[in-house]
Parts: structure tokens; C-alpha cells; sequence
């Protein structure tokens, strides 16, 4: 039995053939899963748990809670877009929320969990803004709005995002190798598994003579993949798309 990692699906009514694949997945390759870890950005964006009655976030939650009754544990990170997701998500999809960074032991190897934003510092703007996002004030202000009012104001924030990344340089927006090299050293060079980037790949770091894997998980929007883990190590599996 193989753990599987996923990220960046970044579902929404308006995505069809990602949805479908989504679904499927979890039908298929997840049901036979030792578990499944969903490293951020499951939604396209999410505005509160109080959107759970959404026809497709409905959905998306119900099928979920089908793959964790079949006994598959399943983990999800915030991601960029839906880092508001909370409590009533996890309890009403049988979701276990995790902290990101998150460091778990997986067949005798220490394994460093990631959205992958984190590492993209030398995008100033960007964590400004992630750091602005995160605090509890500018949450606070969020969801006293009213869920049409969340609902444009994210779509807004989408937009202008969307604009500013055609602006800057492709290399800003992947992770910086410096702070990758921290991050390894800091948490005692382990195995790294992140998104984010919409770069899937696979890297070998070394850091003070350590040999450091990072797998870098693929977005859905063209096509995608998966990550398995198992006694053999890491493998990146292309989606069943039937």
C-alpha cells in the first residue's frame, strides 16, 4: 500500500474535466491508499466553512468523507487560495487539517510536508501579501463580510494576482534554492514533498553532505499527477484519466 500526495487541484464548478478527475481519483487510485495527503490548494478559493452547502463544495466534501469512511486516513494543508478552510470542513469531510511545515515519519524516513509558498521568498510582493493574509485581523475582516461580499472580494484578489504574475520574472515565482537549503538544514535534512509551484520535478539537494530529495507535486489543470510512496521510495504516476 502506497501513501499518496496531491496539491494544487484548484477545483471549482468551472473546471469540469479537473473535477472529474478529482472524483475518479479518489474511486480508483486513493481507495487502496495507506493514506492520502492533499498538500493545499484543493479549491480554486474558499471563502468559510459557512460556503459548505455550495452544491459543489457539497460535493467535494461528501466524496471525501467516502474515501475517509473506507478507511483511508486523509490530510489536508492550506494552500495560497483556501487557507481559511477550517474546523467544520474537517469535521463534516473527515479531513485532518495539517500544520504546514509538516514533519511525519513515513517507512523509516523523516518527511518534511510543504505547500510550497513558503520557499518562494524572493517574491517580496507576494509574501507581503501572504503575510498580511495570515493574520488574524485581515481574517477577521474577511468573514465579517457577508459571503456574497467574501465571494467578489477573493475573485478580485484572483484577478489582480492572475495580472501581477504575467509581470514578473518566472524565476521570482519558483522556490529559492537558498531558502530551500535552510529549510532542509532546519528541519534535519529530510525528504521534501511540496506544490505550489505548478513545476513538478524531482531534485536532489545536498546540504552539508546530505543527499536531500524534493519532489515537487504537479497542478491539475492541463493534466496532472500524483506522488506514491511506498517501501521503495517515490514514484510520480500520471492520472488515470478514464
Amino acid at each position: 500500500m502506497s501513501t499518496l500526495f496531491i496539491s494544487d487541484l484548484h477545483l471549482c464548478a468551472g473546471r469540469p474535466q479537473s473535477n472529474r478527475s478529482f472524483f475518479g481519483f479518489l474511486e480508483r487510485e486513493a481507495r487502496s491508499a495507506r493514506a492520502l495527503y492533499i498538500l493545499g490548494d484543493l479549491f480554486e478559493y474558499w471563502v468559510g466553512d459557512d460556503d459548505l452547502d455550495d452544491p459543489f463544495n457539497a460535493t467535494v466534501v461528501a466524496a471525501l468523507a467516502r474515501l475517509v469512511s473506507g478507511g483511508v486516513p486523509t490530510y489536508l494543508m492550506h494552500g495560497n487560495r483556501d487557507f481559511v478552510i477550517g474546523e467544520d470542513f474537517a469535521r463534516a469531510s473527515g479531513v485532518a487539517l495539517l500544520p504546514d511545515p509538516a514533519l511525519i515519519k513515513l517507512y523509516g524516513q523523516s518527511v518534511l510536508l510543504m505547500h510550497g509558498d513558503t520557499l518562494c521568498t524572493l517574491d517580496l510582493e507576494y509574501q507581503a501579501f501572504r503575510r498580511e493574509a495570515r493574520s488574524q485581523p485581515w481574517i477577521s475582516r474577511l468573514m465579517q463580510q457577508p459571503l456574497a461580499e467574501r465571494k467578489a472580494a477573493v475573485e478580485a484578489l484572483r484577478r489582480k494576482s492572475e495580472q501581477e504574475k504575467r509581470g514578473k520574472p518566472a524565476e521570482i515565482m519558483d522556490v529559492a534554492l537558498a531558502e530551500v537549503e535552510l529549510t532542509l538544514r532546519r528541519y534535519g535534512y529530510p525528504l521534501l514533498i511540496h506544490g505550489h509551484t505548478h513545476r513538478p520535478a524531482h531534485h536532489v539537494h545536498t546540504v552539508d553532505g546530505h543527499a536531500c530529495e524534493r519532489w515537487v507535486l504537479a497542478d491539475w489543470y492541463q493534466g496532472g499527477s500524483y506522488l506514491a510512496y511506498d517501501q521503495s521510495g517515490c514514484r510520480a504516476l500520471q492520472l488515470n484519466r478514464s
